[in-house]
């Protein structure tokens, strides 16, 4: 399987159960951010991948998976979404 990766946007769509749609996310440079205490949403280019708790290996590699702390050009963030089952890539400021 492969893995969001830090680039120039790419997608592959895959066919889910009941004939249903997945877009798998497997390059992005842009996140959409929330700030918690304003509530806000923003996008924000994607840096470099900090900590990632699944794989201390994806950090080398850059790759992106829900709970990954990334680095932003607004600050660090903390993934929410599922890149390779939802297509995209949410976080919200730490």
């Amino acid at each position: 399987m492969q893995q969001a990766k830090i680039g120039e946007l790419t997608k592959k769509v895959a066919r889910a159960r009941g004939g249903g749609r997945k877009d798998r996310l497997l390059r992005t440079e842009v996140v959409s951010v929330t700030d918690p205490k304003s509530g806000k949403s923003f996008s924000s280019k994607i840096l470099e991948v900090v900590e990632n708790a699944a794989n201390p290996n994806y950090v080398r590699q850059n790759i992106i998976t829900k709970g990954s702390v990334i680095e932003t050009e607004k600050g660090k963030a903390k993934v929410t979404s599922r890149p390779g089952q939802h297509g995209v890539v949410n976080a919200v400021l730490i």
